[in-house]
């Protein structure tokens, strides 16, 4: 990934975090071309020196087979973006030196893949996934909630894949290399769009920026 400096962030605690907060990661691999498929996550952040992903997809997807060929994997996380109009930075109306861009904060990480078809993992897996989105729900849904021959059913037709992390990059880019008017100029138009993914990337850029 481009990593200019001002955009690089290297403090593992925050990539992790940011991980947990955007669980639905870009899973890319080789197989016949490149693969890709959104999955749904779960980072054990203390396994191994950088952590380790866990997740499951259904046997009819071709890239589990292809990872257990070519098991390099790569995984991108993306978290708020937004378009940012010259526009709104005070510099346009000194010398027109100014254009468009587009902000994001995004991790990407790099490991080998373990392909795991036991069926106690699997189950694990599902729980763990399940109790993480549901917990905070007033009525969560279990998996014990479904029969056990229908639970076991749908293991039947997934698969598990374990990467324990050997890279993982961090990169913010919210409007840092631009001078301090110009921040304040994007945080103040940012306020004025009515997206919540505006409202996001302001907060991102406030505190990317030291604001």
């Amino acid at each position: 990934m481009y990593q200019p400096p001002a955009f690089r962030e290297t403090d593992l605690e925050t990539q992790q975090a940011f991980i947990g907060a955007h669980p639905l990661g870009l899973l890319i691999s080789a197989g016949d071309g490149l693969l890709a498929n959104p999955i749904p996550f779960l980072l054990y952040r203390d396994d191994g020196p950088l952590g380790t992903l866990r997740c499951h997809m259904s046997r009819a997807n071709p890239q589990w087979k292809a990872l257990g060929q070519s098991p390099d994997a790569l995984v991108v996380f993306q978290g708020t973006e937004h378009y940012i109009t010259p526009s709104w930075y005070p510099q346009k109306a000194v010398d027109g030196k100014v254009v468009p861009t587009w902000n994001y904060a995004i991790v990407q990480v790099r490991g080998t893949a373990r392909i795991i078809e036991d069926a106690a993992w699997l189950h694990a897996n599902v729980s763990a996934l399940t109790d993480q989105h549901e917990g905070s729900r007033q009525k969560p849904w279990a998996v014990a909630d479904a029969p056990d021959a229908f639970i076991a059913s749908q293991l039947k037709g997934i698969v598990g894949i374990e990467i324990e992390i050997a890279a993982i990059e961090a990169k913010f880019k919210a409007s840092q290399n631009r001078p301090e008017s110009d921040r304040v100029g994007v945080v103040h138009g940012l306020a004025a769009e009515t997206d919540a993914e505006a409202a996001a990337m302001r907060d991102l850029v406030k505190a990317r920026g030291g604001m």
